[in-house]
């Protein structure tokens, strides 16, 4: 199915989302971000899938931020921009189920930023990462706002500052990165850990992701306690606990 620029495939319970405008590196396009908009709401509206993968077609590039050649100084056209992509880049934690970014070129500007508010990176050994805005005399607004938190105040400045690109493995060792895997095996590496989330019950996964992203404290702490006795009465959860002591392999419904 093609959504905008996105080709939107469904395999068992995962979705997986590719944006498909391999000649422009797959920049933040209108069709890219109407593509990615759609597919995660569809992701969010379809009870059959559990978990998103979100790739870039091509070997050069998962998405290589923003086509900047169409602003030409208009600032009602840059401001327009910043608002439909700032939308596009809050849907990955706004959609409920999972969302795994499999980076198979250059993530840059806004592609980095795409692949930062995904909850899980998987990356090619020839994917890197950057925020180059400073080059260009800008600043990379969603990343600062996020990078804080993922690697710390020192190298979050760095990023934002110098703007240079990091590879694959540095990004690992920063821990943005989930793991690192052979350019040819990134999908199957996705599908794979898909899967083994696909296989969990679905309401804690959900209840964990929303818990995670609001961060654990003062009133989101309470949000926690108050949801684990609905977790707790939930058919997955009496499944699990008798599976446990039964010694047997639990079979979730939901």
């Amino acid at each position: 199915m093609r959504l905008g620029s996105v080709n939107y495939e469904t395999k068992g319970k995962i979705a997986i989302l590719t944006l498909d405008e391999p000649g422009k590196l797959n920049a933040l396009s209108a069709g890219i971000r109407e593509g990615v908009l759609d597919g995660l709401k569809k992701v969010d509206e379809d009870d059959n899938v559990r978990v998103a993968i979100i790739t870039g077609n091509g070997d050069k590039a998962f998405c290589a931020g923003a086509d900047i050649s169409g602003f030409n100084f208009d600032p009602d056209k840059v401001r327009k921009f910043m608002i439909e992509a700032l939308a596009v880049l809050a849907a990955p934690e706004n959609c409920r189920k999972p969302v795994i970014s499999a980076v198979n070129g250059i993530a840059f500007g806004g592609g980095f930023e795409l692949a930062i508010a995904s909850d899980f990176i998987i990356a090619s050994d020839r994917a890197c990462f950057a925020v180059p805005e400073i080059k260009l005399g800008l600043l990379p607004g969603f990343a600062i706002v996020r990078l804080h938190d993922l690697i710390g105040r020192a190298k979050a400045k760095e990023m934002s500052i110098l703007g240079d690109p990091i590879s694959a493995d540095e990004a690992f060792r920063l821990g943005l990165v989930l793991r690192v895997v052979p350019h040819g095996d990134l999908v199957t590496a996705a599908l794979e850990f898909a899967e083994r989330i696909a296989s969990k019950p679905k309401l804690a996964v959900q209840m964990a992701k929303s818990f995670y992203n609001r961060g654990l404290g003062g009133d989101e702490m309470r949000h926690a306690i108050d949801g684990f006795p609905l977790l707790f009465m939930h058919q997955d959860a009496q499944e699990g606990i008798a599976a446990f002591l039964e010694k047997r392999e639990a079979k979730f419904e939901s």
